[in-house]
């Protein structure tokens, strides 16, 4: 079994960082692509930035600029630092990998449990 545990959400005031964080767990034989979606109340969930195992990253254009991906794979950890946050960006933060199992060799997509951003104007 793989579990994705986020941290790092919380209240911070506009033009602020946050820098959150998704821990993989398990069964793990390698990791294959990694991504940070958000959903706010009443929206669709949405890709914010993915990062492959090779360090390749794309990101939302509302975004760029001013979140970075990164991640760490010695320690199966993702990394979402965000800067400049803004009122448009408070959501349930999300963390979600494609990570290829030990025993079946076979690769599968995981979700976290969220963590909350919270902007204040």
């Amino acid at each position: 079994q793989v579990q994705l545990v986020e941290s790092g959400g919380g209240l911070v005031q506009a033009g602020g960082s946050l820098r959150l964080s998704c821990a993989a767990s398990g069964s793990i034989f390698s990791i294959n692509t990694m991504r940070w979606y958000r959903q706010a109340p009443g929206k669709q969930r949405e890709l914010v930035a993915r990062i492959t195992s090779g360090g390749s990253t794309n990101y939302l254009d509302s975004v760029k600029g001013r979140f970075t991906i990164s991640r760490d794979n010695a320690k199966n950890t993702v990394y979402l630092q965000m800067n400049s946050l803004k009122p448009e960006d408070p959501a349930v933060y999300y963390c979600n990998a494609d990570c290829t199992i030990f025993s079946s060799q076979l690769t599968f997509n995981y979700w976290g449990q969220g963590t909350q951003v919270t902007v204040s104007s």
